[in-house]
């Protein structure tokens, strides 16, 4: 008789997910088995459940990729981990590993990657099958539901902090203080920078401002772009757009300082202008960041562990999966939903 687990499965793009029993897969050679322990709720899932983006996931697929969990079986000729390590089965699921992206550590974006819970079933499952050469080793003594967002929202935005090329003592711009930038609050805080906030809800930027933040900004009372450029004296050194947010993007170039860079990590869909005067008379850059690589997920999780970064988290079961997409949908996550495999 075959074992069978619960899932969370996108069976039609746009309609509710369907909470089914499966088969729990077998690995096979060079493959891992995960038990899961918790598994974080991206934006990025809720788009993959709609087809938001040009290139679609195969129907039927099982999304997460935030998922943490136990590894329980080894395929052949796997070494690189052990029955019983804690693991997280990330958004990189996997890559070739011999293209010059690859070979220059930029994997994330090899023309042959494979996604966790997009073009590989994901987390919102009892168990999930990996590749060990790209999960994330969780460091000893990190919880797994606090560990469960680092590997997505906390590694996306310490990789873009990194990619603005803001010094110790500069001014970052955080645009969107929810799930990613309440992390990206908290990285930069760490790495030595000037945080000025940027969201339309003051909840949100009152945790800003508990978290550290030096300034914050209320994009929908007055002039967002004037009021940032106010409080970091002529715009952010590095500006983080976070939020899947259009007016987002357009002001957080406006945001930027002569010869600073704005990195984009929310991913809207459709298309924003630049205005190029602007953005060449005032040598800036705009650069896109894709989550992170295996070493700046390793470098991610060392603040995590160290208690530098601490995600806000809020437990639901796999039940729940579809309220919290609906409120995903209508921005009521102040900050991250973590599933807890110990309350199916």
């Amino acid at each position: 008789m075959t074992l069978q687990m619960l899932a969370a499965v996108v069976e039609q793009f746009g309609q509710p997910l369907v909470l089914k029993r499966c088969d729990i897969p077998t690995p096979g050679p060079g493959q891992i088995l995960v038990r899961t322990e918790a598994c974080g709720v991206c934006h990025t899932d809720l788009h993959a459940a709609r087809g938001d983006w040009p290139l679609k996931p195969g129907l039927p697929f099982i999304p997460g990729h935030e998922g943490i969990g136990i590894v329980t079986a080894l395929g052949a000729g796997v070494t690189s981990v052990k029955e019983g390590e804690r693991v997280g089965v990330p958004w990189l699921y996997s890559a070739c590993g011999h293209c010059e992206y690859c070979l220059s550590a930029w994997e994330t974006v090899c023309a042959q990657a494979q996604f966790g819970g997009y073009t590989k079933n994901g987390g919102f499952a009892e168990y999930i099958l990996a590749d060990p050469n790209y999960v994330a080793h969780i460091p000893h003594g990190l919880d797994p539901r606090e560990a469960a967002p680092i590997i997505c929202a906390g590694v996306t935005t310490y990789k873009g902090i990194k990619e603005t090329e803001a010094r110790p003592g500069q001014w970052i711009v955080i645009s969107g203080v929810g799930g990613l930038g309440h992390l990206a609050v908290q990285y930069a805080k760490a790495m030595g920078l000037r945080v000025c906030a940027v969201d339309i809800d003051d909840r949100k930027l009152a945790h800003a401002t508990r978290l550290g933040a030096d300034a914050v900004v209320n994009a929908k009372k007055g002039d967002p772009v004037e009021a940032a450029k106010e409080a970091t004296g002529g715009g952010g050194h590095g500006v983080l757009i976070t939020a899947p947010s259009l007016s987002a993007f357009n002001q957080g170039v406006a945001m930027t300082r002569k010869h600073g860079t704005c990195v984009l990590v929310g991913l809207p869909p459709g298309e924003f202008p630049v205005p190029l005067f602007d953005v060449v008379a005032n040598c800036i850059t705009v650069r896109g960041s894709f989550v992170g690589t295996r070493q700046d997920m390793a470098e991610a999780l060392t603040f995590a562990a160290q208690g530098k970064v601490k995600a806000d988290i809020e437990l639901q079961p796999l039940s729940a999966i579809n309220q919290i997409f609906e409120r995903l949908e209508h921005g009521d996550v102040p900050s991250r939903v973590v599933i807890d495999f110990s309350a199916v």
